[in-house]
């Protein structure tokens, strides 16, 4: 495997850039400002702070990030993934806490992208991920609730842990507002339902016409809700440097909090980037991309940001557009300078519903319930176990509590399936000329590539799967899996994406002689069905004969 530079992707597409590219890349960062302007804010006011420190970390963090940055199409800034976690690091410990965690966690993102631990991501199982992030889904829902609802809580009550904010909602229910609800029901329709108007529904944003109709509602027909400028003073200016005070009394919570929020970011970023080369065919360097990561949260603590990540939807958002190099990215922070200056004013206008509303969708779009759904049916009762607790514990406890438990609990787990495979065997002699195994001897077709899988595939090394690659004139790819004594969820996961990748290309996965459990996975997800039970062989004879079939047969 080639090392990975630590040199700045703008650096790679600047090379053969062109005048089209740079239109391209224009119009894709205007757009997704348009859309990052009223998640910005949500997303702001979901961590506790004020609607401008959303816009100064998508303006910082998504300029330094995109020009630093080891993608050529990640968007940056305020993420759902962390409102739970900033909204608890501000109300512990105020927004100079918040700063020193993020300037924390961006030095160990540099340190982690400078050691290589680029590639570590791979080791975090597909289990964990969805777990985590269905967790994280969950909290901003309830958090939400209050605003929605339109509720009243009593001065004093403590509302910083999920299960406080869902106590204090149960018991405060009698205070809901009704206004408050229609408002938000009706944007919630807003944004179901906009996408669907042909054209202009793919180019403007569902939250930008959701927040005009709630101001409307509010503003025009009188309805008594609570706005953003009820509840926070409303600022315009340019984003400052700010240097935050040291309590050296802080320094374990300042570490462990910017250890949550330094993991976090890899994780978001690094998934971020993964999606976003199966959008445009391309390869992003890990190692740079974490170096960014940190040089952005830290550009976004001292000018009074909140800590940013890669926002998959955004960067699916700048790809759809034509964006295909970090240009997007950077235009998209800088015309969210010239929004800051002319229209933050009118923030102040936007109803809480709306917000709520707009944070439920994107917590319905983060959570993956069907991913979820689809684990807790056909995995291995072991990965289905980490999935649950991972769920339930970010729910009720923390993202600390959630992955530390879980990793242990996926690698126990782990072993132990290990063991119940290992077996021990006496050694057979087999001349290399009359192997009727041995590759060597077969011949195989041109339009057929041939890979033989060996050892157990597990999360850890699921990811040899994607190094899998396919020739243009391929038409039958074969898999050798004799060598194979364990399948897991990651690495079923990994399967399905290959055969979705085979499938847009027109290419036939056969598999051959597949063992007990990992046919046992297999058939549990449905991915037996899925490639015919014809295309599942007991010899690589009668794989490379079936092959040469369906040669034929085209």
């Amino acid at each position: 495997m080639k090392k990975d530079k630590l040199k700045p992707m703008l650096f790679l597409t600047l090379k053969n850039y062109s005048k089209e590219q740079f239109a391209k890349d224009v119009v894709a960062g205007i757009i997704v400002a348009v859309i990052a302007l009223p998640l910005s804010i949500a997303l702001a006011l979901a961590s506790g702070v004020g609607p401008e420190e959303g816009i100064y970390t998508a303006i910082i963090a998504g300029f330094l990030i995109s020009l630093f940055g080891g993608s050529r199409v990640q968007i940056a800034g305020p993420t759902a993934a962390f409102a739970t976690i900033v909204a608890g690091i501000v109300a512990e410990n105020g927004m100079d806490g918040l700063m020193m965690a993020t300037i924390f966690a961006g030095i160990l993102l540099i340190l982690m992208g400078i050691f290589r631990l680029g590639s570590l991501i791979r080791f975090i199982p597909y289990t964990i991920t969805t777990g985590f992030t269905a967790g994280i889904a969950v909290t901003i829902v309830i958090g939400q609730l209050k605003d929605f609802l339109g509720l009243t809580f009593p001065k004093g009550t403590r509302t910083i842990e999920t299960m406080e904010k869902l106590k204090a909602v149960c018991t405060n229910i009698n205070t809901i507002n009704t206004s408050a609800v229609i408002v938000g029901v009706v944007c919630v329709a807003i944004l179901i339902l906009w996408p669907l108007v042909p054209k202009i529904g793919e180019i403007v944003p569902g939250s930008l016409i959701a927040v005009i109709v709630g101001i409307a509602m509010v503003s025009g027909l009188g309805f008594k809700v609570n706005t953003i400028g009820d509840l926070y003073t409303i600022s315009n200016k340019l984003p400052s440097f700010h240097m935050p005070s040291l309590n050296f009394e802080e320094i374990d919570s300042i570490a462990s909090n910017g250890f949550t929020i330094a993991v976090l970011a890899a994780i978001e970023s690094l998934l971020s980037c993964v999606v976003a080369d199966s959008m445009i065919n391309s390869h992003h360097r890990s190692n740079t991309e974490l170096v960014a990561q940190g040089i952005g949260n830290i550009g976004s603590a001292f000018f009074g940001g909140i800590p940013a990540t890669g926002a998959i939807a955004r960067t699916a958002a700048n790809i759809k557009n034509g964006g295909r190099t970090p240009i997007a990215g950077m235009v998209h922070a800088i015309v969210l300078v010239l929004v800051l200056v002319v229209l933050m004013p009118y923030a102040a206008l936007i109803p809480m519903p709306t917000i709520a509303a707009i944070l439920f969708l994107v917590a319905y779009n983060m959570c993956g319930w069907k991913t979820f759904v689809h684990l807790s049916k056909t995995a291995p009762k072991s990965d289905i176990t980490v999935l649950i607790v991972t769920f339930a514990l970010t729910v009720c406890f923390d993202l600390v509590m959630a992955i530390g438990v879980g990793m242990v609990l996926a690698c126990v787990l782990l072993m132990k399936r290990m063991a119940d495979e290992a077996s021990i065997e006496g050694w057979e002699y087999y001349d290399q000329e009359t192997d009727p195994d041995d590759i060597e001897m077969k011949i195989v077709p041109q339009h057929v590539r041939v890979y033989e899988i060996s050892g157990p595939m597990f999360f850890g090394a699921a990811d040899a799967i994607t190094e899998i690659t396919l020739k243009e004139y391929t038409k039958a790819l074969v898999i050798r899996m004799r060598a194979v004594p364990a399948l897991d969820a990651t690495a079923m996961h990994s399967m399905e994406d290959l055969y979705a990748r085979c499938k847009k290309n027109g290419v036939q996965m056969i598999l051959s002689h597949v063992n007990e459990q990992p046919m046992r996975t297999m058939e549990k997800a449905g991915f037996v069905e899925k490639i015919g039970r014809d295309n599942f062989c007991e010899h690589i004879d009668e794989a490379l004969k079936r092959a040469a079939e369906i040669n034929n047969n085209n």
